[in-house]
């Protein structure tokens, strides 16, 4: 299974449904079944002092180390300024939960689905578990 390690409370917050656009400073041309694996990283402070973010977060279990839902990896989309002006416009939830800077890449999440989570050590980039 192809699997991508994503920093805590973001992993849970697409594994909740609430979070369908995954930004990343690199594309892939991967498309396809994808499972979300929530890292080991902690919450840094700049984000847990970030109240809006935070407010999502407060009734979802986190949970670090874990491969957590499945999902199908629709699309990597490079991020413009009409992109962001959008998103921003059409979906402020989505915008506040992502890295939206042109240049950047958005990752189009679909069909997510929870799992029964597995214990597992992530890795950079694409991985198979």
């Amino acid at each position: 299974m192809k699997v991508l390690s994503i920093t805590e409370p973001f992993a849970s917050l697409i594994s909740s449904n609430i979070k369908h656009i995954e930004t990343r400073s690199w594309k892939t041309s991967y498309r396809g079944e994808l499972y979300i694996h929530a890292s080991l990283t902690k919450i840094p402070k700049i984000w847990r002092e970030n109240k809006e973010l935070m407010s999502f977060v407060k009734n979802i279990p986190l949970n670090y180390g874990y491969i957590i839902c499945k999902c199908n990896l629709k699309d990597c989309i490079y991020i413009n300024e009409s992109f962001i002006e959008e998103l921003k416009k059409n979906n402020e939830t989505e915008y506040s939960l992502g890295i939206y800077e042109v240049g950047r890449y958005a990752w189009i999440l679909e069909d997510i689905t929870p799992i029964d989570k597995i214990k597992t050590k992530g890795k950079l980039g694409i991985w198979t578990y």
